[in-house]
Parts: C-alpha cells; structure tokens; sequence
C-alpha cells in the first residue's frame, strides 16, 4: 500500500501523535462543558486518529456517497466525543458542531453516535451490533466483488455481547476477508474491571479459535499501529483480521487513567480541570 522512506514514517508517527494529543485536549474542554466519555475516547485517540488522518480509511467528506469508500462503524459508541473530534477536524461537518451542538443546543451531536451525522454510518451505543453490521457489509462487498474494507472499532467489554461470536463465526465462515476489527483492549466496563465480571483472559486465543487471523498492538504505539494498518491493507487472507489494541482507558491523564469511575464522572471540578489542561499541555 504506503511507500514511505523511514525518515517519513517517523514523520508521519510523530506529528499523528501530537495530532492526538491535540484531540485529546479538544476532547476535554468539549467535556468540560456539556460531558461526555472522556476516557472511552483517550484509550482509543491514537486508533481513530490514524485511521482517519494517518491516510488509511478511504473515506472522504468531499464524496460521502462513494461506493467503493471503506466503512468505518464505531461499535463502542461510548467513544463519540472522540470521534466527533476526530471528524470535525477532518471536515466531515463544522468544527463549531463541538462547541454548540455536543449534547448541548440544538444537540446534532449526541451522546452516542447517529447515523444522520455525516461521516457516521451507523448508530451506536447499544453495544454488540457493530461487528454484525461490517460482516454484513463484507458479505455484500464480497458479493459484489469489491475490495473495499469494513473497519470496526469494538470494547473488549462489548465482547461480553453473545451477538459478538455470533458475528464472528459468521465472518470467519463466510471468509469475509475484508473485514478488520479493532478492539480497544482496556480492560475495563462501565462500572468496574473487566476480569471481575466477564472471563475475557486469552482474549487473542479466543479469537483465533473462531477462525480469524489476530494480530496484538499497542494502541498508544503509532508506529506500531501504522505497521498493522499497513499490514492490515495490504493482506491477501480469506480470514477476517481481529487487532486486539492493548491501551489504557483515559490514557493522558495521570488521575484517570485506569480508574472506572470515569466513565460516568464529569469534569467539571475546578481542581480536575486544573489538573488536567495542565497534563495535556498548551493548545487549549
């Protein structure tokens, strides 16, 4: 796919990583107005802005109708702040939609995606129909003869989802090769830690027992990530490909990081917001 002098890759690692830094800091102060999933969204920042700005997803605002374009569903719709951010900056609507219009005002961005947002293709939040919906979406591209590729972007607690292996075995019978799952692997739910309620250990091996080729990053690695990618588009295997993204929830926040609480806590303590434009740096 990419041809790129190692000078370039690093480069482009270098300045995708201060990219999402920069959506990070975007995503806080949009949280510190009107809420959000701040730390759904930190754990996978470097995973949405590779795919969008690192030049992997065909996907264009300039031609959202393209049938050939690649399909990107965010499974884990708890991550839309993220992505929102991520969108907007690419120019898929008004950048301005983040201050006035995130769960605020006229609220076209909500607290979990909608499929009448452009650049999003499905709705989500309910969680265990994304992976359904892009083995769907590879059937027919495969019927079809298209190449183009169905991405999915999961949480290892979503996984808990019987209609998760349902679409797993199916893609893997079904030898949907085109599609590409991503799973932010964090390890942690909405309320507590994943291993205190769901028996998610071998989680890779799982995977691979139903048939799909896996590869093991981490998620806050950009050359890492991008060495999958390239992986990713560039393969030739009947097998759909599941990328288990080692990451941390609210990763780029010492006093979030790894802590449940803060998928349903706000920022709106004037000591945490202190603390955490501080840590995330100038840019604000």
């Amino acid at each position: 796919m990419k041809s790129r002098t190692e000078a370039a890759v690093r480069e482009s690692v270098a300045y995708l990583q201060d990219k999402a830094q920069e959506m990070r800091r975007r995503v806080l102060e949009m949280c510190i107005r009107c809420g959000g999933h701040l730390a759904s969204s930190f754990s996978c920042m470097e995973i949405l802005v590779l795919l969008y700005q690192g030049g992997w997803l065909n996907i264009s605002p300039e031609a959202p109708e393209n049938t050939e374009r690649d399909h990107f569903l965010l499974s884990k719709g708890h991550a839309e702040t993220g992505f929102y951010a991520v969108l907007a900056d690419c120019g898929f609507f008004p950048e301005e939609w983040l201050g006035v219009s995130y769960r605020c005002g006229d609220c076209r961005l909500g607290g979990h995606p909608d499929c009448k947002i452009p650049g999003v293709e499905i709705t989500s939040g309910a969680l265990g129909h994304g992976l359904g919906i892009g083995a769907g979406l590879a059937a027919a591209a495969k019927l079809d003869g298209k190449k183009n590729r169905q991405v999915v972007l999961m949480g290892d607690a979503e996984c808990t989802e019987g209609s998760v292996w349902e679409a797993a075995m199916f893609a893997s019978q079904q030898q949907l090769g085109t599609l590409v799952a991503i799973v932010d692997h964090n390890r942690i739910g909405s309320l507590d830690f994943t291993k205190n309620y769901a028996g998610l250990n071998d989680f890779a091996m799982k995977w691979r027992s139903f048939g799909w080729e896996v590869l093991e990053v981490d998620g806050h690695d950009m050359a890492q990530l991008d060495e999958a990618f390239k992986f990713a588009w560039s393969r030739n295997d009947p097998r759909p490909l599941m990328i288990v993204a080692e990451t941390v929830k609210g990763k780029g926040l010492s006093f979030v990081e790894n802590d449940p609480i803060w998928h349903v806590k706000g920022m709106c303590d004037p000591e945490d917001i202190r603390r955490a434009r501080e840590e995330l740096g100038e840019g604000i």
